[in-house]
C-alpha cells in the first residue's frame, strides 16, 4: 500500500474521532444517551469497512482502472449489508427507528463516504 494511502487512513480516522466527539457532544446537549444505540460499534465499523474497500479499489486501481467502479460499487453494497445484518435489526426491535438511531449509522458512513469518493477522484485523476 503506497504511503499516500496511510495518510489517507490516518486523516479519515481523525476526521472521524473528530465527527464522533462533535455527535457525542450534540447528544450531550440534548439530553440523549451518549453511548446507545451501538454509536461506536457504528463509528468503528465504517472506518474499518471505508479501509477496506479504499485498499481494494487502489489494488483495482493499479491493475485495472476501468474495473474500480465497480469495486467501489461493490463495497457500497457491501457496507449497506453490513447494515441490514449488524444494525437495523437492533434499530427496529421496537418495531420503528428512530432519528436518533438512524444518525448513530448515517453520520459516520456520510463521513467516510464523503472522504473516499474524494479521495478515489483524485487518486482517478492523477492516474
Amino acid at each position: 500500500m503506497q504511503n499516500t494511502s496511510f495518510k489517507f487512513l490516518g486523516f479519515l480516522a481523525i476526521l472521524i474521532l473528530v465527527t464522533f466527539g462533535i455527535h457525542l457532544f450534540a447528544l450531550s446537549f440534548t439530553d440523549h444517551s451518549l453511548f446507545g444505540n451501538q454509536i461506536v460499534l457504528s463509528y468503528v465499523v465504517n472506518y474499518l469497512l471505508a479501509a477496506v474497500v479504499l485498499i481494494i479499489v487502489e489494488k483495482t486501481l493499479n491493475k485495472n482502472s476501468a474495473q474500480a467502479g465497480f469495486v467501489f460499487m461493490a463495497g457500497s453494497a457491501l457496507k449497506f449489508l453490513v447494515f441490514f445484518l449488524v444494525f437495523y435489526p437492533i434499530y427496529k426491535a421496537d418495531d420503528k427507528m428512530q432519528t436518533i438511531e438512524f444518525a448513530a449509522f448515517f453520520i459516520p458512513y456520510s463521513v467516510c463516504l464523503i472522504t473516499e469518493v474524494i479521495y478515489l477522484s483524485k487518486q482517478l485523476n492523477n492516474q
